[in-house]
């Protein structure tokens, strides 16, 4: 049975077009599949038909009939890969932002898995079933960096517990709106469902414990380029927490959409996406207990956004 969801739309927008203001509330679901969605037929506004430019108005109400996540087991595609290391239990990519991790509604083919199972000839751990085989831990749409993947049983299992008992080394690099002021902090917040969009998670009372931890890099104009270790590994971690600090993900359409457009007015810089990377990743490796550590070096769109910002500095 598909799942159904409903959203009241805020604000009037005659400029916007529903496809992209959908996209830009709903967490991990991109443009390209709402408007799929939406010829489609699956989502309804007022439970009428629309158009993908259709603009969204106060008040509406928004239907999305998800379809049923599809049990068929994932087809091999050749999709390049940019691999960091590579050995007969596992593999770690450096994962490109505009890609998913592993198939879901709206984004059955074109993935990360789909990648990895033509690179490998098939030959991944099943642990993570049909739909995830190999999948240990995943990055959002919208983030680049570390990915490792598990080439057999015994792996993805060792693996999953190192990430379990937090020994894996996660450490990413943001930039984030406005100035930071601390050199460096903790955040130990819970996160949980958004009270209301169930696509988007946030920090609420009872939610599950989490602990991001940062250091301050660079200030730049309107932004700052930041060092974030995860310590857990809750949805959205870093997105939600800096979020909670005041200072959204520059680039982050879920989270930081507001600020993001003063940020844009003040520099004219536009990010083409979250400028959030998965610089590091390290652990023990399950077979033979060596230390590994794997860095993805910052992808280009990244550095063009910190450029752009460090030349408005002074």
């Amino acid at each position: 049975m598909s799942q159904i969801d409903q959203l009241v739309l805020e604000h009037t927008l005659p400029r916007e077009r529903l496809d992209r203001h959908l996209a830009s509330v709903l967490a991990d679901v991109s443009r390209a599949a709402i408007q799929r969605l939406i010829i489609d037929g699956r989502i309804k506004v007022d439970g009428q038909l629309v158009k993908p430019t259709h603009a969204p108005r106060a008040g509406e109400v928004v239907t999305i009939h998800w379809p049923s996540a599809k049990k068929a087991e994932a087809q091999a595609q050749d999709i390049p890969l940019d691999v960091l290391f590579e050995d007969k239990d596992l593999i770690v990519i450096n994962k490109p932002a505009d890609l998913v991790v592993h198939p879901s509604a709206g984004h059955e083919d074109g993935t990360i898995v789909n990648a990895l199972l033509h690179h490998c000839r098939g030959g991944l751990s099943g642990v993570g079933g049909v739909e995830r085989p190999g999948i240990v831990h995943r990055l959002d749409l919208g983030t680049s960096g570390c990915l490792v993947v598990a080439k057999n049983d015994k792996t993805h299992i060792a693996l999953t517990e190192r990430f379990q008992e937090r020994t894996v080394e996660k450490l990413y690099q943001a930039i984030v709106c406005g100035e930071v002021e601390k050199e460096s902090g903790d955040i130990r917040l819970p996160i949980a469902r958004h009270a209301t969009n169930r696509k988007r998670m946030a920090v609420v009372s009872g939610g599950r414990y989490a602990w991001t931890s940062y250091r301050r890099l660079e200030p730049l104009r309107g932004a700052t380029f930041v060092e974030a270790t995860l310590h857990t590994g809750r949805t959205h971690q870093i997105r939600v927490h800096f979020l909670d600090l005041g200072h959204p993900v520059v680039g982050d359409a879920v989270y930081g959409k507001a600020a993001n457009q003063r940020l844009n007015e003040k520099t004219g810089v536009v990010a083409p996406r979250q400028m959030l990377h998965a610089r590091k990743l390290a652990f023990r490796h399950p077979r033979n207990g060596r230390f590994c550590e794997f860095n993805a070096p910052l992808p280009a769109d990244f550095r063009d956004v910190l450029e752009a910002l460090r030349g408005q500095v002074g």
